[in-house]
């Protein structure tokens, strides 16, 4: 199937605004809700009683960081099986700690902690807001999104002049080095923002600068001491964008992994024109805590996902959920490392991805990803029905290998499950790199995917 230049880079923009659209978890599930809404899907609540019917579309959300949508098959029935796609919401950042109040030689700054794996020397240097959520008392506890979208923060890096090692090698320490700075003292003793003092317990203003918390109460437009707690994520100020000289490139944030997140959901609502002949639920599942273990109530280790599939198998025998489970599939979702141009010996020599390459199949004989020689033939025959081309990914003996949701998903669950995602450089830095084709490559592959799983799966012989 051919793919024009034009569908490319129309595909490629709509990614690059969800990525703009979501600088955390929480804004990345509200616009898959947004999305979901507008074809059609309706809300879930776990605390309700849920009437599921065949063609219906739902999603339900989890601590406003994980979202599951599925649409029922027309011809589904109890102990049917489940059409998968996993992906994950959160990416390596800088979080606001529960005592922010840091400062020192004049100036305001604010204490973070380093989640997941990030490549931290990326974030000196860079105009960094703030984004996440914010809990409020004001009549009962409330959920408030913020996004202070402009540079209120900024790591500043040391000076070639007192630190002439820097070329050599620039290790920061990540409790003293990795402190942004908010404001100065003397400016902030001359504008004179709100005070905090008065916040007494159960608020947490008094836990942090006065001047963040007067930024966040005037974004959200309540006082102070109504702030009782926040998940704070700062991110690089500048856009997602289309680059490079052709216009191949994505340069971004996140692309690990709102890249398959969103190329995930495209592929379930665009696979809706043939759910009425489907026996199977399609699913796609995108948990927030991939980047630190997965190990949280909202991560892909938890039970959330069993006990949504365990409700939708409700009405046949009583081990219809036992007999879904090797009728399911899943495909975890995560972006893959192509071989780098400056660092081609840290690649395999045999399994070296490439940019435009199609989505690439993630092997590992140590299980750190779930991929099978069966799974992985499955996804060859599915993308072949699309002409997507697929490429594998083997890392090197004396290296080091990271994993997925993939292998906990496939044991929490049983369930069969493939490894793949499409290619991209620089992979945790705060700036990622991957390339426009990708994306629809993507999107086709999991539309593919939903279209005809249940056909390819039912001319395997065992």
């Amino acid at each position: 199937m051919a793919m024009s230049k034009e569908s490319v880079l129309k595909a490629a923009r709509e990614l690059v605004e969800f990525i703009n659209r979501g600088p955390s978890p929480y804004h990345v599930v509200e616009e898959c809700k947004r999305q979901l809404l507008e074809k059609d899907f309706v809300e879930l609540k776990e605390r309700e009683s849920w009437n599921v019917k065949p063609g219906g579309r739902y999603f339900v959300i989890n601590n406003f960081s994980t979202i599951i949508a599925f649409a029922v098959g027309g011809q589904f029935k109890p102990g049917n099986g489940f059409t998968m796609v996993g992906a994950h919401t959160d990416s390596p950042c800088l979080k606001i700690k529960p005592r922010s109040n840091r400062g020192r030689c004049g100036y305001i700054q604010v204490g973070v902690e380093c989640y997941g794996g990030g490549i931290w020397h990326t974030w000196f240097d860079r105009d960094l807001k703030l984004a996440g959520r914010v809990v409020t008392r004001c009549r009962g506890l409330s959920h408030n999104l913020v996004h202070i979208d402009k540079p209120i923060l900024k790591i500043p890096n040391i000076c070639i002049h007192l630190a002439r090692d820097v070329h050599n090698q620039f290790a920061p320490n990540k409790e003293n080095h990795i402190l942004p700075v908010l404001a100065t003292t003397v400016q902030q003793k001359l504008e004179k923002p709100v005070s905090v003092s008065s916040c007494t317990p159960p608020s947490t203003a008094g836990n942090h600068h006065s001047l963040l918390i007067a930024i966040l109460s005037e974004a959200i437009g309540c006082n102070p001491d109504e702030i009782m707690d926040f998940d704070l994520h700062l991110a690089d100020t500048q856009p997602a964008v289309i680059g490079g000289a052709l216009d191949e490139f994505i340069f971004a944030a996140r692309l690990d992994n709102l890249f398959n997140c969103y190329t995930g959901l495209q592929g379930l609502m665009n696979s809706l024109e043939t759910l009425d002949s489907d026996t199977n639920i399609r699913m796609v599942a995108l948990y927030d805590n991939e980047e630190v273990g997965s190990s949280s109530v909202q991560g892909a280790g938890s039970s959330f996902t069993e006990f949504v599939m365990r409700r939708l198998s409700v009405g046949g025998s009583s081990v219809a959920y036992e007999e879904a489970i090797p009728k399911s599939f899943l495909v975890s979702a995560d972006q893959a490392h192509c071989i780098h141009p400056n660092y081609p010996e840290k690649h395999e020599q045999l399994h070296t991805p490439f940019l435009h390459g199609g989505p690439v199949l993630k092997i590992n004989s140590s299980q750190k990803y779930a991929t099978t020689a069966l799974t992985s033939a499955i996804l060859r025959e599915i993308a072949s029905k699309a002409d997507v081309p697929l490429q594998e990914v083997v890392v090197k003996n004396d290296s080091s290998c990271g994993s997925t949701i993939g292998p906990i998903m496939a044991t929490n669950l049983a369930v069969r499950t493939v490894d793949i995602g499409s290619p991209q450089l620089s992979m945790h830095s705060i700036r990622e790199m991957a390339c426009t084709t990708g994306v629809i490559q993507a999107i086709r592959l999991y539309t593919s995917y939903f279209n005809n799983f249940t056909e390819v799966d039912s001319s395997i012989h065992y």
